[in-house]
Order: structure tokens, then C-alpha cells, then sequence
């Protein structure tokens, strides 16, 4: 059932839990997350970034997204994920995304808010929910990056929030882009985001918040993957930012570290194998595991 962010969002809100956003870029992706919302009867937010859609094509990522919302009960919607450029927004209102994300946390404030407005206006006017971003959250991915992690303030917010008329709000409180967010231990601002949701009073969203699961990274490490010395998001923190305020929890690392994970090791274990279908499908699984697990610790499981 394909809805929009805004809905979700309003009823994680009143209901004080987190809808997980998780990024896909292709089906088997996007069958093993609605996979994992069936089996927690958990709503759902899929999500696309700009680099999804070079790769993929808008058109068969929309094709994918509406018929595993005909096939499945659980609410889920299609969202644009970092939208930079106008040009793909725009196009992603217009093939039936459901809700879209303006990026314009990299420009000068003033110019944030008339990006966003204009998002808002395309998209308020066919029924489009919309998120925006207010501070910048660290590191890189996809094709999305910031050499430093600047905190959103919670005056500014307020007075772009009422400018905009932004369904929902990308605020920055410590996390980061990528595998490799902290040297250690995650450290969030909750005394902000606390201020934030009061001053606020509507969803906010939380980026940049994989947790880097260790059994999953030392799976991928044991069949051949470097990668170093990664941390993620402390299942606490994420926890305790839910509990203040946070509806929209966005995991793409995880989703990412678990495939590469997934398919190494049947590769590994089965090196005679050459059916892509028997090769895929232990990847999908293990993120279908990891994708539970995100659903069960943002409360959302129970609540389609």
C-alpha cells in the first residue's frame, strides 16, 4: 500500500516511534526490505538517492517500488533521498514518488529556503510530502558528502521551518555519512534534538544512523572484505534519539555492508556456483535479518 512520508510520519509521531528509511537500488534490495516489513508487520519508507536513480533509472526504481506496494499490505512509500538537483526532483514528483527530499543544507540559508519552497510547491501540489535539511551532517556517501558536521540551531530552524512549510525536518546532531563515523563510541547531541522537537513540534529525521553491526562487517572481513575500522551508531543513541522526537531513521551503510557480506560468502562457500538467482538470494536474506533488527529497535514492528 503506497502512501507518503507525511502520513507515516504523523502516526510514528503520535505513536512516539521511528520509521525506518532504508536506501535500494535495485529488487533484490527493494524485495528483501518489504520482505522484513511483512515479517515485523512494520510500515515502511523506501528510499532512493540521486545515485540510485543514474544507476538505475527512475523509471524501472518507480515500476519496482509500485508493484511491491500492490503486492504487500504493509504502508510503505517511495522517497528521494538527498535531492540536490532540481531537475531530478522535479522528475521524481512527477513518476510517482511519494515523498521527496530537498538537500539544500550546502548553500547559504537563504538559498536553502527557496529551493525549498520551490520542492514544496511542486510537490504539495500533487500530493507529495517533502523533507528538507537544516546543518549538515558529516562524511560521504553515495554522491553525497560533507567535510564537517555543522549542528542545526534550533532559532534558525523554527524560522525556516515556518518559511518553508517543509513536511518534515533533516536535523544535524552528530551523526555521519558512511561505515566510518566515529574514531569510537557514537556521540549525539540529544540535548539539542530535545530542544529541536519542542521548538518544532513535527517529524524530524534522523541521517546518517547505520550502526555498522560488527557481526556483519567481521563476515564480510572473513571472506575478504577491507574495511578497516568502521563505527556506526550506538543502538543506544539511536534508541534515546527516537525517544526524543526522531520518526524517520535513514540506514543505508548497514543494507550495504550485509549484501556485500551476503554474497561473499556464498561465493566463498559455493565457488562452483554460477546462477545469479542461487548467488543474490543469501545476500537479500541477510539483509532482510538486518533490516528486522532496525525495525524492531525504532519500535516501529507491530505497527503497520
Amino acid at each position: 500500500m503506497l502512501t507518503t512520508n507525511k502520513a507515516l510520519l504523523a502516526k510514528a509521531d503520535k505513536g512516539k516511534y521511528a520509521v525506518g528509511a532504508f536506501n535500494v537500488n535495485n529488487l533484490e534490495f527493494i524485495k528483501a526490505v518489504i520482505k522484513a516489513a511483512e515479517l515485523e508487520q512494520s510500515p515502511v519508507i523506501v528510499q532512493t538517492t540521486e545515485g540510485a536513480v543514474k544507476y538505475a533509472g527512475i523509471e524501472y526504481l518507480v515500476a519496482l517500488a509500485k508493484t511491491a506496494a500492490k503486492l504487500t499490505k504493509i504502508p510503505m512509500s517511495l522517497h528521494l533521498d538527498h535531492g540536490r538537483d532540481l531537475k531530478v526532483i522535479k522528475a521524481a514528483i512527477d513518476a510517482g514518488y511519494t515523498s521527496v527530499m530537498i538537500d539544500a543544507s550546502h548553500v547559504p540559508f537563504e538559498e536553502n529556503i527557496k529551493m525549498t519552497k520551490q520542492v514544496v510547491a511542486w510537490a504539495h501540489k500533487k500530493g507529495v510530502s517533502v523533507e528538507a535539511e537544516l546543518g549538515t551532517i558529516g562524511g560521504s556517501e553515495d554522491l553525497v558528502s560533507a567535510k564537517q558536521i555543522i549542528l542545526t540551531d534550533v532559532a534558525t530552524a523554527v524560522k525556516f521551518v515556518k518559511a518553508t512549510k517543509c513536511d518534515a525536518l533533516a536535523v544535524a546532531i552528530g551523526t555521519s555519512h558512511g561505515a566510518y563515523k566515529f574514531s569510537g563510541a557514537s556521540k549525539l547531541d540529544l540535548k539539542r534534538l530535545d530542544e529541536l522537537k519542542k521548538a518544532l513540534k513535527m517529524p524530524l529525521v534522523l541521517h546518517g544512523a547505520s550502526g555498522i553491526p560488527k557481526n556483519i562487517v567481521d563476515m564480510a572481513k572473513q571472506y575478504g572484505a577491507q574495511l578497516g575500522d568502521p563505527h556506526g551508531v550506538s543502538d543506544e543513541d539511536v534508541k534515546a534519539a527516537v525517544k526524543l522526537g526522531i520518526n524517520k531513521v535513514n540506514i543505508d551503510s548497514d543494507l550495504r555492508l550485509a549484501f556485500d557480506a551476503g554474497l561473499r560468502k556464498e561465493l566463498a562457500m559455493e565457488p562452483k556456483e554460477f546462477d545469479p538467482r542461487k548467488i543474490l538470494q543469501p545476500a537479500a536474506d541477510l539483509i532482510t535479518e538486518v533490516v528486522r533488527a532496525k525495525m524492531q529497535l525504532l519500535g516501529s514492528s507491530g505497527k503497520a
